[in-house]
């Protein structure tokens, strides 16, 4: 573990304070995404102890991976693999992109100048031409536990 409990909680506590001043209530960011998507049971009991939900993006594509950029050699995807991996899914997948989480994010190293954040226009007009609707998370989770419950 590279936090204890006591970091955890003092951390996430310390996020909602600063997300307060702009007006985002803790019923409002229910959801806790861990840094670098990696979590443990530790993690996951902490979360659920915070009565917060832990969520993880889907596998399966490469839409998390447009934080890398030309320097980290292999490691490095560019946009254009990015897209196709998420249409490559789409396509091979017997259920598609339903229910998926793609992670993309906002803020991404000053040496990656092909930001994939600009390609979204394009990936929802070609995922909404074939008939998917998009969702908020909340939206999404709450639909995903009343099937649970049936």
């Amino acid at each position: 573990m590279l936090v204890s409990r006591k970091q955890f909680t003092r951390d996430l506590k310390n996020n909602y304070r600063r997300m307060a001043k702009f007006k985002i209530r803790r019923e409002d960011a229910r959801y806790f995404l861990p840094p670098f998507e990696w979590y443990n049971r530790d993690i996951a009991r902490w979360t659920k102890d915070m009565k917060l939900q832990l969520i993880n993006f889907s596998g399966g594509t490469l839409s998390h991976a447009d934080y890398t950029y030309p320097a980290m050699g292999d490691r490095y995807r560019s946009s254009d693999v990015i897209y196709r991996s998420i249409i490559d899914y789409e396509a091979r997948d017997p259920n598609g992109l339903n229910g998926f989480i793609l992670l993309v994010h906002i803020g991404t190293d000053p040496g990656r100048t092909d930001k994939f954040y600009n390609m979204l226009d394009e990936l929802i007009r070609d995922l909404k031409a074939k008939g998917y609707t998009f969702v908020g998370i909340d939206e999404l989770l709450d639909k995903a536990e009343d099937r649970a419950r049936r």
